[in-house]
């Protein structure tokens, strides 16, 4: 579907249950007594450069130029926004573990790569056929997160933000690619309402420092607790429900976990 504004043109894909033809073999219910996995029909790159995605991208011009009927059922959008948005979201673990877990919150996934977009949008498709009703809550889209959230989320419109796994970039000249940064929370806090949380789980020990420590020094963001994070149900999802976090466990690594909610500003 294609629109206008200003000039300005961008393109968004709508999930819809109308796209039986485009499902892959490995994901139709008839056909074929063997079925295959639904990855190996996508070739996908572990990482994407965030500063070279050149003209590929295309966004709305702000929140208010953004439909999201493409996205989520109208009887839903009647009452809520997206208050959950899964950073980096890869090919969807955690999207589809916090919609059955937050079945009355709308979440959103946002990943750079087309390809696991595509994956990931199939693998929703593929669950609201065989339960429906559900799965409707949740849906992904391709953008940059490190450069047009403000175009998607209105201020304080978030109450949960996850950053699972994200590239370590080990490379010092390239830590400026990391999707933790003082530049980037500042756009994060603008997001994310008072009260609500980023999550953030890595299996690199410098990256968690880092992570934790730029957290810790911007002034409109404050650690959770050890004891809050006992009761929080979504640590666990964070923790065990993506792919990447499947892969770890496989070799058993450790996996590190920074909590860390959004304050007011205090003079």
């Amino acid at each position: 579907i294609n629109a206008e504004y200003g000039g300005v043109y961008f393109h968004l894909t709508k999930i819809t249950s109308n796209c039986s033809n485009n499902i892959p073999p490995a994901m139709e219910k008839e056909g074929s007594k063997r079925k295959r996995k639904l990855r190996p029909y996508y070739r996908i790159k572990p990482h994407r450069n965030p500063h070279s995605d050149g003209s590929s991208l295309v966004y709305p011009l702000s929140p208010l130029h953004m439909n999201w009927e493409l996205h989520f059922p109208k009887t839903l959008l009647a009452t809520k926004d997206v208050e959950f948005a899964d950073i980096g979201c890869g090919y969807g673990g955690l999207l589809i573990s916090l919609a059955t877990t937050f079945p009355s919150n709308l979440i959103l996934g946002l990943e750079i790569r087309p390809k696991v977009v595509e994956y990931v949008q199939q693998r929703i498709l593929k669950l609201r056929q065989e339960t429906p009703g559900q799965f409707e809550n949740i849906s992904v889209l391709q953008t940059n997160a490190m450069k047009y959230l403000p175009n998607y989320f209105k201020k304080g419109q978030l109450s949960k933000m996850f950053f699972l796994f994200p590239d370590p970039h080990f490379k010092k000249a390239k830590h400026r690619w990391r999707i933790i940064s003082p530049t980037l929370l500042a756009e994060y806090a603008y997001v994310l309402r008072e009260g609500g949380t980023i999550y953030t789980v890595t299996d690199v020990k410098e990256l968690y420092e880092w992570m934790k420590t730029h957290l810790s020094e911007f002034p409109l963001f404050e650690a959770v607790s050890e004891d809050e994070l006992k009761s929080d149900p979504v640590v666990p999802l964070v923790m065990n429900s993506t792919e990447e976090a499947r892969k770890v466990e496989k070799v058993q690594g450790e996996k590190y976990l920074a909590v860390f909610r959004r304050i007011a500003f205090n003079n």
